[in-house]
């Protein structure tokens, strides 16, 4: 297991005291680069992944890295940082972030890191880190700044005795030839795929027209600066125009990635968004002919439509907190064969490695939709309810925590049935739900609710209205 806390604490050095500690976030680092993220900073990040890698056994390590303009040389201050350390660095160059999941697979290396701001403005980077086979997040990323904070990193590097290599590895082919090895579509299909210029323009269209596809690219040029819109498909802004390309061409449906290309966006021929917790409704169905009885996990985020999907299916189903690292780990305890979130991480563990992949999701959504005459039409017909998309608080920095702590002391919600403080609170009705937690990553409560009915959804906003502004009276609500 990876060690949480340091053992041996020293007097703090200078260079780790003037670290920025708003870059360590509760799923990766990231930051803004030569202000909140430098190259010093990197590279001290580095030399303190390093000493961890090398205490957990794992003396080789994947560095990739998305298409912003920052990456080549964050790339290059990494390596440094990790060689100094003593651990040998296998470059993967500019490739999604789940391609760098797989070549830790490939490899056998277990350990690997993704330079990549993900869908955060262009200005933006960070790493997402993997270290024996564990995405760290939490305690893990914590126990980095303190050893760095202590100075057991500065011991570690004047105890090492040699420098690590460095070698290049392309892995580009061999991942686009395991994913069309599995996945097989029973008819060609005619799509269009927007990448929002982000690093998965390139490999996604070409893994999907390998598959038997038709594609209509859109954006799919890697461009660091963004220049056609955010590579966010959690925003409905962004899939515009998509929709209008689909729609234009007479396109079976459309697909959007990320920045980083570890979440998957659809829209269908009419214009309407196929949200990730519906999407999770047709790969559980999918799954659970082959896999009976096991459990499909997804967040606090996620409709109870699908809880009831799944149980229909002969699933189990598992409610999780939210966050890509903290559903990685639940889903490796309990071994399930899928899981995902509301914004668009999929987690295949059936025929795939268990990691979030854009680009093998799509690939998957399309060998099931390739069944259908009327791909679009299934997705429509899923189960849906009346929902708001993800709604926002803004408060001081660490005030959303008290917030939501004070609405699970004292929140009344007279028609409700039922709560759930797994994450936050998300309070429970006959006809639907209200959810309220902490983001993990900026200052606001996040908000979310749907129901059967307009008035219901009225309803329960309004319950959650009175509780929010005794525990917050100063808040701006959304709604």
């Amino acid at each position: 297991m990876i060690a949480m806390t340091p053992t041996t604490p020293t007097t703090p050095n200078t260079p780790a005291a003037k670290m920025e500690p708003s870059i360590f976030k509760a799923y990766d680092i990231r930051g803004v680069v030569d202000q909140t993220l430098t190259e010093p900073t990197v590279r001290r990040i580095g030399n303190a992944l390093g000493r961890m890698m090398l205490m957990e056994g794992q003396p080789r390590c994947v560095v990739g890295r998305d298409g912003r303009l920052s990456g080549e040389r964050l790339a290059k201050t990494l390596t440094e940082g990790l060689q100094a350390a003593g651990v040998d660095v296998i470059d993967i160059g500019m490739v999604p972030t789940p391609v760098v999941y797989f070549a830790t697979h490939l490899l056998g290396t277990g350990t690997g890191v993704a330079i990549t701001g993900s869908h955060n403005p262009p200005e933006y980077n960070g790493l997402k880190m993997m270290v024996a086979g564990v995405t760290l997040s939490g305690d893990a990323i914590t126990a980095l700044r303190t050893s760095l904070e202590q100075g057991l990193v500065d011991q570690h590097l004047a105890s090492v005795s040699r420098r690590g290599g460095w070698s290049a590895r392309d892995v580009r082919s061999e991942y686009e030839g395991r994913i069309v090895s599995d996945v097989s579509l029973s008819r060609p299909m005619r799509i269009a795929v927007d990448a929002g210029n982000g690093v998965a323009g390139e490999l996604g269209p070409a893994v999907l027209a390998r598959l038997g596809c038709e594609v209509t690219p859109l954006y799919c040029e890697i461009d660091g600066t963004f220049p056609n819109h955010h590579p966010d498909p959690a925003d409905p802004h962004n899939l515009t125009e998509l929709i209008r390309v689909v729609q234009e061409q007479d396109l079976e449906l459309g697909l959007a990635f990320d920045g980083d290309g570890d979440r998957l966006g659809v829209v269908t021929r009419s214009g309407r968004v196929i949200w990730p917790d519906r999407q999770l409704m047709l790969y559980a169905a999918d799954v659970l002919k082959h896999r009976p009885g096991e459990e499909i996990i997804f967040d606090v985020k996620c409709s109870r439509l699908l809880a009831r999907w799944i149980t229909a299916h002969g699933g189990q189903p598992l409610m999780w907190r939210t966050g890509h690292s903290l559903i990685k780990a639940k889903l490796k305890e309990t071994k399930a064969p899928l899981a995902g979130e509301m914004s668009g991480h999929i987690f295949f563990n059936d025929r795939w490695y268990g990691f979030d992949d854009g680009i093998y999701t799509a690939a998957r959504l399309l060998e099931i939709l390739s069944r259908s005459d009327d791909p679009s039409g299934t997705l429509e017909a899923l189960p849906d309810a009346i929902s708001t998309p993800e709604l926002q608080i803004r408060t001081a920095e660490g005030e959303h925590h008290g917030v939501v702590a004070r609405l699970i002391e004292h929140g009344l919600f007279p028609s409700s049935i039922g709560r759930s403080t797994l994450d936050g609170i998300r309070v429970e009705y006959d006809d639907g739900f209200g959810l309220a937690r902490p983001s993990n990553t900026t200052p606001v409560v996040v908000l979310r609710f749907e129901a059967d009915t307009q008035e219901g959804l009225r309803r329960i906003e309004s319950e959650f209205r009175s509780s929010l502004l005794v525990a917050m009276p100063s808040a701006q609500l959304p709604f």
